[in-house]
């Protein structure tokens, strides 16, 4: 079925958490390992701006479908992260944007060089660096569904896992978008199967890597992830991205937790 980029614009909303009875945490606080994977998840989302920046010089923002999605992509992740930080607020934690930032300057000429990597890239492959993006996306949001929704259940919060399902549903639309895009795209074009197939074994990780500190990755990859039960998630979204055109047999997802110590 495609995906109605109208629709979508037209009905997108902030995630909504002021129904929520946060005074639960008081009386039903989460644990500390909970908070440190909620903090992560926090800064990604917010993180998100520096995502649109970079693909805001490549072929993909001339395409008014993609740019239209991405508009509503980046503010739905913002109030993703809203809505994370006021989880930590209730526990005394503080969302410092001071601390982002700081977070960012880290990265150093990294961060700086970005955007012209992503320039100089899309310019040299043309359209088919958007099917590059959308199979890149896509692989990051069926992660990042995954990772709410199993928070959600391996915490039983009533309060959290509502909201976290809540993040993660709007998280599968954004889903539908980028694997409808990739498909759509991979599927007449051998160039872009080729460069997508390349780009994603030689380069994916799992979502944040590329910004927060390795131990922190770890954390919330075997936080969530680790046991049987998270090596059968794990393998569930190397095989949605197998089922791509081009892209059959690929287990960047278990390859990449493997380096962290998870799925070993």
């Amino acid at each position: 079925m495609a995906f109605d980029i109208d629709k979508y614009t037209e009905s997108s909303v902030n995630v909504n958490w002021s129904d929520l009875d946060f005074d639960e945490f008081r009386t039903n606080p989460l644990p500390e390992s909970t908070l440190r994977s909620l903090r992560y998840m926090c800064d990604i989302e917010y993180h998100t701006v520096c995502y649109l920046r970079d693909m805001l010089v490549t072929p993909s923002h001339k395409d008014p479908e993609v740019s239209a999605f991405m508009t509503m992509w980046n503010r739905e992740e913002f109030w993703h992260g809203e809505a994370l930080a006021a989880v930590l607020g209730a526990h005394g934690v503080t969302v410092d944007f001071d601390q982002l930032k700081a977070t960012r300057l880290k990265l150093g000429w990294k961060d700086k060089l970005d955007p012209v990597k992503q320039s100089l890239m899309g310019n040299i492959v043309g359209k088919d660096f958007i099917a590059v993006h959308m199979i890149w996306g896509a692989a990051n949001e069926w992660s990042a569904v995954a990772a709410y929704n199993r928070l959600a259940e391996l915490e039983q919060h009533p309060v959290l896992a509502v909201l976290l399902k809540r993040i993660a549903k709007q998280e599968a639309k954004h889903v539908a978008f980028y694997a409808t895009q990739a498909r759509e795209r991979l599927g007449r074009s051998k160039k872009a199967r080729v460069i997508a197939r390349f780009a994603l074994k030689q380069a994916w990780g799992p979502v944040g890597s590329s910004v927060m500190e390795p131990e922190e990755v770890t954390h919330v990859m075997g936080h969530l992830f680790a046991g049987d039960e998270g090596l059968r998630e794990i393998r569930k979204l190397d095989d949605h991205i197998s089922r791509m055109p081009g892209l059959e047999g690929l287990t960047i997802v278990e390859t990449s937790m493997k380096k962290y110590g998870v799925a070993a």
